[in-house]
């Protein structure tokens, strides 16, 4: 029977056959050029379905296992961290770039996390989001870590995620001012919970320790 195949970024599909697979679009933002060319791949090589992903990505989906290394060639792009114990993928919404709600640039701040942090492998599955405002189109409130934009700066989020048990994320700072800031509090939940070694999402670490240990222990407050 075969199985999904990590180092092709491959999903086995449910006639156990066919794999999907999705290539990386960081931040959900492409061009027309890429557009066609995963359109033209998918045609090319018999694709049964194209489909928009939570992570804001396109999957191809029924694909032979055969053809999976020509299909990313002719892609041209890496695969989206779909699958595997790492960061799956960082979740951005239009922010400043184009939204009349945006407080704070969520392009630029979401593709710099996205460019430190997706694929990274941690003990456990990982999703990231960051929001230009409080209506929290980037659905941070069910990540693991993201950033949503206000007035004056950003408010670390912490410990959402779907699942069996879905939990909202809880709020560890307010008011972060500056975007470098931002990130660096970022990198401290990344690199703590990845310490911490356990086998779960974080939102579990946070509802055995409580906000204030976390606070204390991950950032330094």
């Amino acid at each position: 029977m075969k199985t999904d195949l990590l180092e092709k970024g491959a999903i086995v599909q449910r006639d156990k056959q066919s794999y999907a697979i999705a290539p990386h679009l960081p931040g959900g933002i492409t061009d027309a050029a890429t557009l066609r060319n995963i359109a033209d791949v998918a045609e090319r090589y018999g694709a049964k379905m194209l489909k928009l992903t939570s992570a804001q990505r396109i999957a191809l989906i029924g694909l032979p296992e055969e053809k999976l290394e020509e299909i990313w060639q002719a892609l041209g792009v890496q695969p989206g961290a779909a699958i595997g114990l790492c960061v799956r993928s960082v979740k951005v919404c239009p922010g400043t770039d184009w939204c009349k709600r945006g407080q704070q640039d969520s392009v630029s701040v979401g593709l710099e996390v996205d460019r430190r942090y997706h694929g990274l492998e941690l003990p456990w599955k990982f999703k990231m989001g960051v929001s230009g405002c409080l209506n929290d189109c980037g659905e941070t409130c069910i990540k693991d870590v993201g950033l949503i934009g206000t007035s004056k700066g950003w408010n670390l989020m912490a410990g959402g995620n779907g699942g069996s048990q879905p939990r909202l994320a809880v709020r560890l700072l307010d008011t972060i001012a500056t975007d470098a800031e931002a990130l660096a509090r970022v990198d401290q939940l990344v690199q703590w919970f990845k310490k911490q070694d356990r086998r779960c999402r974080l939102g579990k670490l946070v509802e055995e320790m409580g906000v204030e240990r976390v606070r204390q222990e991950a950032l330094g407050l």
